[in-house]
């Protein structure tokens, strides 16, 4: 039997999720976990050969679960389950070391299959995220933003509009949105939350 742990912050998700798994006969739930701390005391209290770990959660969240609980059992295989799949989620649970990265539209059969391939030693990805990760793969790495490009962005994380982060700048309200324009190129996004949040995960503010 191929023991698993169910880490998500909503209840009727881990209820769905213990219900299909159960189901298959080599498979069995062995504890579940609504949030990061929660995950890695689960993992200490119930030894499971499978993790499936939500990413967005209160307190912290699935890729520092994944982090701590590979610090503290090297082996253990965790394959993230999520409805996100965003280019820096998916590359923040990568490199934490998940096993996987699989998304909640999944199939019973696709789930069950990916959850024994994990628990063999196998990396499981779905589609989608796999095409993302062999195109970050081969793109070079993103040109780093400028010292003033950082200036501009922080001032957007604060909220500050436009106009607010020319006169904090002593620019023009112009070219502050010239280096805006290049922040999402680099970043390859197309609005303000997404250049502050891609910033934030790539470690740049």
């Amino acid at each position: 039997m191929i023991a698993i742990l169910l880490v998500d912050d909503h209840p009727v998700v881990r209820e769905g999720l213990r219900g299909m798994l159960e189901a298959e006969p080599d498979l069995t739930v062995v504890g579940e976990a609504s949030s990061g701390d929660e995950a890695v005391a689960a993992n200490r209290a119930h030894h499971p050969d499978v993790i499936l770990m939500d990413l967005r959660m209160p307190g912290l969240d699935g890729v520092g679960a994944t982090r701590k609980i590979l610090t503290d059992t090297p082996g253990r295989r965790v394959v993230v389950l999520t409805t996100y799949e965003t280019d820096a989620d998916i590359l923040l649970a990568v490199e934490a070391g998940a096993a996987g990265y699989l998304l909640k539209d999944a199939t019973r059969t696709e789930l069950a299959g990916a959850i024994r391939a994990a628990a063999r030693g196998e990396t499981v990805l779905a589609p989608s995220v796999a095409g993302k990760l062999v195109r970050h793969v081969r793109d070079p790495a993103p040109a780093p933003l400028s010292a003033r490009e950082v200036e501009v962005l922080r001032l957007v994380a604060r909220g500050h509009t436009n106009a607010e982060i020319g006169q904090a700048l002593h620019i023009t309200e112009a070219t502050v949105k010239t280096h805006l324009l290049r922040v999402f190129a680099k970043l390859d996004v197309s609005d303000r939350t997404a250049a502050v949040t891609t910033a934030m995960a790539r470690g740049m503010l």
